[in-house]
């Protein structure tokens, strides 16, 4: 069952739960927390009873060419091993792009190589962005990159600017 918990709101066993879960998922070192860099807005999870599946959700505002345009950022990607192919990361990323349509965010932006994301319509973008590095939650340097790993939805119809700079005014989501 998907559940959607504002941050605020998250338990300490379903904190825990989702650092497991993490750590099952990916090669990254989370330092066992329940996030890679910085504490989402609302987690969406899939619970069975435990959680199997996990979405985080940053809504905020990023500069494209100099103007504020708010977006939805996905983050935290994971589906526990054992319930892998079984639509759960579907499930939840279907969620997430409803609870971003819903919002004014104008577009819904990750980092990752799945072909989950361009089943969803999500599309490679090569823009030029600044994000300040968060390795291992410690503040680094503000960096300019250019990722083959940006993806990018549109969530109200209008078109990606491709050749845009991006200020992500923070980290990674």
């Amino acid at each position: 069952m998907i559940e959607v918990i504002p941050e605020y709101a998250l338990t300490r066993e379903d904190e825990a739960q989702v650092a497991q879960l993490l750590r099952a998922s990916f090669p990254t070192d989370f330092g066992g927390r329940s996030f890679y860099q910085q504490r989402p807005h609302l987690r969406i999870v899939w619970r069975a009873p435990e959680i199997l599946g996990h979405i985080a959700l940053f809504y905020r505002a990023i500069r494209v060419d100099g103007q504020l345009t708010d977006v939805t950022g996905l983050g935290d990607i994971a589906t526990a091993p054992k319930a892998r192919g079984q639509g759960i990361a579907t499930a939840l990323l279907d969620r997430a792009l409803t609870i971003g349509r819903d919002s004014n965010a104008g577009f819904a932006l990750l980092f990752g190589e799945r072909t989950l994301y361009d089943r969803a319509g999500f599309r490679l973008a090569a823009n030029v962005y600044t994000r300040v590095d968060m390795t291992g939650a410690h503040t680094g340097d503000v960096d300019r990159v250019q990722s083959r790993f940006l993806r990018v939805l549109s969530l109200k119809a209008a078109p990606w600017p491709e050749k845009a700079e991006l200020d992500l005014l923070g980290p990674l989501f």
